[in-house]
């Protein structure tokens, strides 16, 4: 049974770069009839452009499955660290991110 268990197994390999991550505080979803893009951006307060950082791609199915584990993952976050409160007067994305505005 285990040797079964162990040829049914994926092996990930997380370079270096990668497992450093990417900082995003902006994603942007898009869809066609067969694909469902999201785009993190990173936005920075008092600059009028942002990049995208990171592009994902995904089938309809695939991100149903990223909902749903989504959904799981942030039930057992606030099931250990309580209610994740979500202001629904912010905008939707940071713009001076809460801070004083500076002046030069």
């Amino acid at each position: 049974m285990d040797q079964d268990q162990n040829q049914h197994q994926l092996q990930i390999e997380l370079s270096e770069e990668m497992a450093e991550g990417i900082y995003s505080n902006l994603a942007i979803i898009t869809h066609s009839n067969s694909e469902f893009v999201i785009d993190f951006v990173r936005v920075m307060p008092g600059v009028p452009k942002a990049k995208v950082k990171s592009r994902i791609v995904l089938t309809p199915d695939h991100a149903k499955r990223l909902l749903l584990a989504l959904n799981d993952n942030i039930s057992k976050f606030e099931d250990m660290n309580g209610n994740i409160a979500i202001n629904d007067s912010t905008p939707p994305f940071p713009m001076n991110f809460g801070g004083p505005t500076g002046q030069a």
